[in-house]
């Protein structure tokens, strides 16, 4: 069998590990802007007097959009550049987030936040291309432990600013200020410099390289059963709250420990990226979340519930960061066209395990949900652990 090999890095990458602020505040509004939403639809349907069903389609469309435009962005920033890509996506998502807090009807506002969630799709595959471009890669993962802060962050504020808007604003507040933060970051974004990369070529040969990789697709394999067990067992968390009780706020409230554990977590990764290699980094990952997984399946409750946001949050920090950093690697010739298939990877897997998970859930039985989660964790660490390995030995 022909061994999984990387592609040599065409370019000298700086030593730096530093992300601009700009582009941390930049994932931060991406992540903010597509978690803000979720907590303000009862409140959204009752002020534009339509059912639940019809304002949950908004949050639909809007995921729709921000999946399916990655590999555009991805594409187009192989051949423009990374930072002009996201000002220009970061434009037109200001612009249409400050619409969408004037939508007079659910049609007008379900049609702009389909243009905003696929402005801001940008953000993330593009910004985790430039560290790949700008960062060496024996520092890369702790480089992009910067930007999964800002995400993690990014997510668990928008829930609970979505929250109190909720109760006590007005909810066109929650399209107002991510597309403030948008405009401002665009403008930040001017004096940061484009890093150096690799020349694109055609189109063919663009897309050629990521379609001969098979490391490439090995990576946006895992990213598919990386989102369905991260990202869609953290769907369920919040439900898994509300069944024992809690209230729509504080059941925001404890999910959005997934942030706060994701902040501190990243900045162990920070501290253990020199001593401990990516593939250690990963198995110290898929135990944090095989351990919160198994906590909830086994002894259900508020507490083992907001455990496993928390350790959600670890492993984000940790088995994520070492997937996104191998994502950047595979085709450094083509790296934001690559990084940009693993995300959208990444996302159709979420989606994948919401709708697998949603029968489960609307019996009540979180229990089984989370232990079928626990389960899937283990064949994935291991995958991760060995193809991450095997890549750096060939390296």
């Amino acid at each position: 069998m022909t061994p999984i090999a990387p592609t040599a890095e065409p370019l000298s990458a700086r030593p730096d590990t530093r992300v601009p602020l700009p582009l941390t505040a930049a994932a931060f509004t991406a992540n903010f802007d597509r978690f803000a939403i979720g907590p303000v639809l009862v409140t959204v349907a009752a002020a534009l007097h339509v059912p639940l069903a019809s304002a949950v389609g908004v949050a639909g469309g809007y995921a729709l959009a921000y999946g399916l435009s990655q590999p555009v962005w991805g594409v187009l920033s192989d051949r423009i550049g990374r930072l002009r890509v996201i000002r220009t996506a970061l434009a037109v998502a200001a612009l249409a987030g400050l619409a969408s807090a004037a939508a007079p009807n659910l049609a007008v506002l379900a049609a702009l936040r389909v243009v905003t969630g696929f402005a801001f799709g940008a953000v993330v595959p593009c910004s985790l291309s430039f560290v790949g471009d700008a960062v060496a890669p024996e520092r890369r993962q702790g480089a992009l432990a910067d930007l999964m802060a800002a995400l993690g962050l990014g997510s668990g504020l928008a829930a609970l600013f979505a929250g109190v808007v909720a109760n006590w604003l007005n909810w066109r507040l929650v399209f107002v200020v991510p597309a403030l933060a948008a405009a401002a970051a665009a403008l930040g974004l001017r004096r940061v410099p484009e890093p150096q990369r690799a020349p694109a070529g055609s189109l063919a040969t663009q897309l050629g390289a990521v379609l001969r990789s098979r490391p490439a697709y090995l990576v946006a394999a895992l990213g598919v059963v990386e989102g369905a067990v991260l990202l869609g067992g953290l769907t369920f968390v919040a439900p898994a709250l509300q069944h024992r009780g809690l209230s729509d706020a504080a059941a925001g409230a404890i999910t959005a420990l997934y942030g706060a554990g994701t902040l501190v977590f990243t900045r162990a990764v920070k501290v253990l990226t020199r001593r401990v290699p990516a593939h250690g980094l990963a198995a110290i990952g898929g135990a944090f979340v095989l351990a919160g997984y198994v906590a909830a399946a086994l002894v259900p409750g508020v507490w083992t519930y907001a455990l496993v946001a928390v350790l959600l949050g670890a492993g984000w920090a940790f088995l994520h960061s070492t997937l996104q950093a191998w994502a950047t690697s595979v085709v450094p010739e083509a790296r934001g066209t690559a990084v940009s298939c693993y995300v959208a990877a990444l996302f159709v897997g979420s989606a994948l395990g919401a709708a697998l998970g949603g029968g489960v859930a609307g019996q009540g039985r979180f229990e089984l949900l989370f232990g079928v989660a626990a389960v899937a964790t283990v064949p994935l660490t291991v995958a991760v652990v060995l193809g991450r390995r095997r890549f750096t030995a060939r390296g």
